[in-house]
C-alpha cells in the first residue's frame, strides 16, 4: 500500500477531479453540524479534509472521533472550495479532499500545550520533555530546514572552490586544548580513555603534510566547560585548512562563504566586509567581538581628564593607565534610573561610575 500519492502542500485546482492519498498529523480539527474539516499536516504543508454526514454516515462517524495529532492516512477525491470558503493562507487553499477512505494509523493522547498555535508561549523546560512534540510546531522545524540549506549551500560553495571534505575520527587521543575534554573509557583496554575533539586541528595538519591542500569539514566537536551565551558542550563549526596560502587569501573565501549562507534566507551582504585589526577593535570598543550596529566608538580622554581634580583619573594617569569614553546624544538628560538599568546590562564585571561633560564640567551622572 502506498501512503500518499501527494504530500499536503502540492494540491490545486489543476487537481480537480482525481483520487489522491495523503497522510499526515491532524493539525485542527471542525465539526459544523454534520460536516467534518480536518486540516491535515505533514512537513511540506496543510490539506484540508472534509466528510459530510449526509453522504457518508458511517465513515462519518469514525471521522468525528478523531482528535488533534492523531496521524491518518485519507484517500478522497480532490474538490473546488465552494466560493468565499477559500484561504489565500494556504498553498492549498482554493481545493479540499472529500474523504472517501480512512486510515488511522496512530492515536494521541491530550497534548501537553498546543502544536497548531506557535503563538501561545510555552514553557521551556515542558518543550524539552515533549521535544518530539514541540518539533513539530512550524518553527522548530523551519529552523532545522534553514540550517540544512545553509550547510549544503557551505558544501557547494567548498567544493567550487576546490576543498575537499573529509570527515575526521571523533575517538582520539587527549591533547592539551583550552579547555577540558570529554573522555570515554576504553572497553578493549581498561584503564585507557579516549578523548572527544575539542577541535578536528591534529588531524587536519596531517592532511596538509599528506598533500590534500584545501580540506574543509562541518566539524562537530566537544569541549567539557561551563555553559555560556557562547559556550556549548557539543557544537558544529566550518573548519578550514589551505596549504601555501596567507590570511589574505583566505579573507575573500570566507567572505562569499558568507553571502551564500546568507543568500539561503533572502539576505543580501555587501562585499567586501569591514575589517578591522584586533588592536583597533580593542581600541575603538573595547572588546574583539564588537557589536558595530550601535557605533559609540571609544575615544581616548586622557587629556580632557587631566583638567578635573578627580582622584580616580588623576591617580590612573599617574599609573600610566588609560581613560576613555563614548559620546551618547542627549545623555545629560539621562535619569539616575534609566543608568541603572543600562549598568544592569552592561557586560563590564567593574563599573565605577558614569561620568559626562555638561556645560564643560565634569559631573557624575550617579550623582
Amino acid at each position: 500500500m502506498k501512503y500518499r500519492t501527494h504530500r499536503c502542500n502540492e494540491l490545486s485546482l489543476s487537481n480537480v477531479g482525481e483520487r489522491v492519498r495523503v497522510s499526515g498529523w491532524v493539525h485542527r480539527y471542525r465539526n459544523h453540524g454534520g460536516v467534518v474539516f480536518i486540516d491535515l499536516r505533514d512537513r511540506f504543508g496543510i490539506t484540508q479534509i472534509v466528510c459530510r454526514e449526509d453522504e457518508k454516515p458511517e465513515l462519518h462517524q469514525l471521522v468525528d472521533s478523531v482528535r488533534s495529532e492523531w496521524v491518518l492516512s485519507i484517500e478522497g477525491t480532490v474538490c473546488r472550495r465552494l466560493e468565499g470558503m477559500e484561504n489565500a493562507n494556504l498553498a492549498t487553499g482554493e481545493i479540499e479532499v472529500d474523504i472517501e477512505k480512512v486510515e488511522i494509523l496512530s492515536k494521541a493522547k491530550n497534548l501537553p500545550f498546543s502544536i497548531s498555535d506557535d503563538h501561545i508561549h510555552v514553557n521551556e523546560e515542558l518543550r524539552l520533555e515533549y521535544r518530539y512534540l514541540d518539533m513539530r510546531r512550524g518553527q522548530i522545524l523551519d529552523r532545522l530546514v534553514c540550517r540544512h540549506k545553509v550547510m549544503m549551500a557551505c558544501r557547494q560553495y567548498m567544493d567550487k572552490q576546490g576543498f575537499t571534505e573529509v570527515v575526521t575520527p571523533i575517538l582520539g587521543k587527549s591533547t592539551p586544548e583550552g579547555a577540558r575534554d570529554y573522555l570515554v573509557p576504553s572497553r578493549i583496554y581498561p584503564g585507557s580513555f579516549y578523548a572527544l575533539p575539542q577541535s578536528p586541528q591534529l588531524f587536519t595538519r596531517i592532511l596538509m603534510v599528506g598533500g590534500l591542500d584545501r580540506y574543509f569539514q562541518i566539524a562537530t566537536c566537544f569541549r567539557d566547560e561551563d555553559l555560556r551565551a557562547d559556550r556549548q558542550p557539543e557544537f558544529a563549526q566550518i573548519d578550514i585548512e589551505m596549504s601555501f596560502a596567507t590570511p589574505n587569501d583566505l579573507f575573500p573565501i570566507i567572505e562569499q562563504l558568507v553571502v551564500e549562507m546568507f543568500a539561503v534566507q533572502g539576505i543580501k551582504i555587501d562585499l567586501p566586509l569591514p575589517r578591522m585589526t584586533y588592536q583597533e577593535a580593542k581600541d575603538l570598543y573595547g572588546t574583539d567581538k564588537p557589536d558595530l550596529r550601535f557605533g559609540l566608538q571609544l575615544h581616548d580622554c586622557r587629556e580632557h581628564a587631566k583638567e578635573f581634580s578627580f582622584s580616580i583619573f588623576l591617580d590612573q594617569l599617574a599609573q600610566g593607565g588609560t581613560i576613555k569614553g563614548f559620546c551618547v546624544p542627549g545623555g545629560a538628560d539621562i535619569s539616575r534610573k534609566q543608568l541603572d538599568v543600562y549598568t544592569n546590562l552592561s557586560s563590564v564585571t567593574v563599573l565605577w561610575d558614569w561620568f559626562g561633560l555638561r556645560n564643560k564640567r565634569m559631573v557624575s551622572l550617579l550623582m
